[in-house]
């Protein structure tokens, strides 16, 4: 049987010298991206969920025209089937757009925070208050998997 690992990687330690307050300011700077994380894959659910109620319109004009229903199944494919989402753009668009002008620029900020004043280290923070909030010895509380 393994025993627990009651000691945190050197991947989740602070800096020599860092300051609770650039462990906690460089922890809001990783939430802030996280947040941005959850709504990118919120624009992604967006992009299919478009995508595919565009090819459920075309499904729904074939079926009405086999139901003979020629006139309506028309104008489903002229006003609906193929249309923006956005002036000019379809979801992959406005995706590109969004991972171009916002997302990568967003991501490299938050990494060169990171490598300034954490050495690079992800989650410090939450690594810390993992530690403070563990019972130390309790199966299920170690602080690393073991090695």
């Amino acid at each position: 049987m393994n025993r627990p690992v009651e000691v945190p990687d050197d991947q989740h330690r602070r800096p020599e010298g860092c300051t609770d307050a650039t462990v906690e300011a460089v922890g809001k700077v990783s939430e802030a991206l996280e947040w941005i994380e959850r709504a990118r894959g919120r624009l992604y659910d967006f992009h299919q969920m478009m995508g595919r109620a565009d090819f459920l319109f075309g499904d729904a004009a074939d079926a009405l025209e086999a139901a003979g229903h020629t006139a309506e199944a028309a104008a489903l494919r002229d006003e609906v089937v193929g249309r923006n989402v956005l002036d000019g753009r379809w979801t992959f668009q406005v995706v590109e757009e969004f991972e171009d002008c916002y997302y990568q620029p967003v991501r490299a900020a938050e990494q060169r925070v990171r490598d300034a004043l954490m050495g690079g280290r992800r989650h410090v923070f939450e690594a810390e208050l993992k530690e403070r909030r563990r019972k130390v010895g309790r199966l299920g509380h170690e602080s690393r998997p073991p090695a």
